[in-house]
């Protein structure tokens, strides 16, 4: 019997809370909730959500309430805040919490908060380690008891499918897992066309690239783009955690070079310890005019972006000698400004698309301006066709692309006289 949504979420494990905007009341909190916060269901269903989080986090808390309930947008604003925990009033953990504009009939707007746990995470990963241990030695005995006697044949050939039937499973879990950590539809700054892609290495991890593109206001439109160090279960946790800080970030100061500064105060706050979790990525405003579009970026050790202009001039945004963003206290981050014309653009892209192997003595692709030399190739453009072009170019690598990519475009379409 599969599992209903509901299910699905009422066993998910981080905490999840459904919120009352009016009255500030939680309306549902599911069981990886109660653990986290160390109170019951019923204690939790019914409280004030202001009575979870320590004393300073609480205007900034009704002022995302007050931004939700006014706002025109169906887009998510997020913040960070620390959430207290029953049995020791003094202890807190780092939480990312989400709000959605989506109203129910009854005019109520569904708050979801996400609850991250450091110890659960080292724990669930220890799990899926233990799983595919006990899933290898399942195997080795089965494929043993064939070897010592015809009668174990049936038992063996149960417990092939059974590893069978396990891997299913976990390629499920992970393709159902990494759908939540990118966004289901892309908000197109206005008048532009926007594209994107991801591409996994593997069906049987998460990655930890992302990308989104979402509305500041009625003018300006926020993006990123990056790649989180390490796969599985706590390079989600991190990719989880980078996409809401970035979002919450760019509602209160939307300078890149500020947005970046705040993920990395976060991240190495949070994993400069034995477990350390670092990123590459972008973050840019998009304004659009009447004769094209300026961005405004910062790069933390991102690759630079891709521009091919409306004559097929191709060329890379200067944003050399940015740091990683979580690996050192205070790093230096590059930005850019560039305007975008009719018929110009700009594609940004993870590494794994410049470092897939094409050659004896593991080439790389970008080694010798291989990147430059395909978008030159291919001439004018536009956003769609870039990313799938690239896209094409991705499959061709076959077992060379060793890493997810995570593809973006942006496009200031030509007029409809010159198209």
């Amino acid at each position: 019997m599969s599992a209903t949504a509901a299910d699905l979420l009422d066993t998910a494990p981080c905490g999840v809370f459904s919120v009352d905007v009016a009255t500030s009341q939680i309306l549902y909190a599911n069981a990886a909730a109660a653990r986290i916060t160390a109170r019951s269901r019923e204690t939790l269903v019914g409280m004030s959500v202001t009575d979870l989080f320590t004393v300073e986090f609480e205007p900034i808390l009704a002022a995302l309430m007050d931004v939700v309930s006014t706002s025109e947008s169906d887009s998510p604003v997020g913040a960070d805040a620390k959430l207290t925990i029953a049995s020791d009033r003094r202890a807190a953990i780092a939480v990312s919490i989400l709000a959605n504009s989506l109203r129910t009939p009854e005019g109520a707007v569904t708050v979801t908060m996400t609850l991250h746990n450091e110890t659960e995470r080292h724990v669930r990963e220890k799990d899926l380690v233990d799983a595919r241990h006990n899933a290898e030695a399942a195997q080795d005995d089965a494929e043993a008891a064939l070897d010592r006697s015809q009668d174990a044949l049936g038992a063996s050939e149960e417990a092939r499918k059974q590893a069978e039937a396990e891997k299913t499973q976990v390629q499920i879990l992970a393709s159902t897992l990494q759908r939540t950590l990118l966004p289901p539809i892309l908000s197109a700054p206005t008048g532009m066309n926007v594209a994107a892609h991801y591409h996994p290495a593997s069906i049987d991890e998460v990655g930890g690239d992302f990308y989104d593109v979402f509305p500041l206001d009625k003018q300006t439109w926020g993006f990123f783009l990056g790649d989180v160090s390490g796969k599985g279960a706590g390079a989600a946790a991190v990719t989880s955690l980078t996409r809401y800080t970035l979002r919450a970030a760019a509602v209160f100061d939307r300078n890149p070079i500020a947005v970046l500064d705040n993920l990395n105060t976060v991240l190495h706050h949070e994993f400069h310890g034995d477990d350390p979790r670092f990123c590459t990525v972008v973050f840019g405003t998009i304004t659009p005019g009447p004769d094209g579009a300026v961005v405004d970026l910062a790069s933390g050790g991102h690759p630079p972006a891709l521009r091919i202009t409306h004559d097929a001039v191709v060329d890379f945004v200067d944003t050399t000698g940015g740091q990683l963003v979580g690996a050192l206290a205070e790093p230096h981050f590059a930005s850019a400004s560039v305007t975008l014309r009719p018929g110009d653009v700009m594609a940004f892209y993870t590494d794994g698309l410049t470092e897939a192997i094409v050659g004896p003595g593991r080439t790389r692709f970008d080694d010798d301006g291989g990147l430059e030399s395909f978008a030159a190739r291919k001439g004018a453009t536009t956003a769609p066709k870039i990313v799938d072009d690239l896209t094409s170019l991705l499959a061709s690598f076959g077992d060379g692309l060793q890493d997810d990519v995570a593809l973006l475009a942006f496009e200031v379409p030509r007029p409809e006289a010159d198209s």
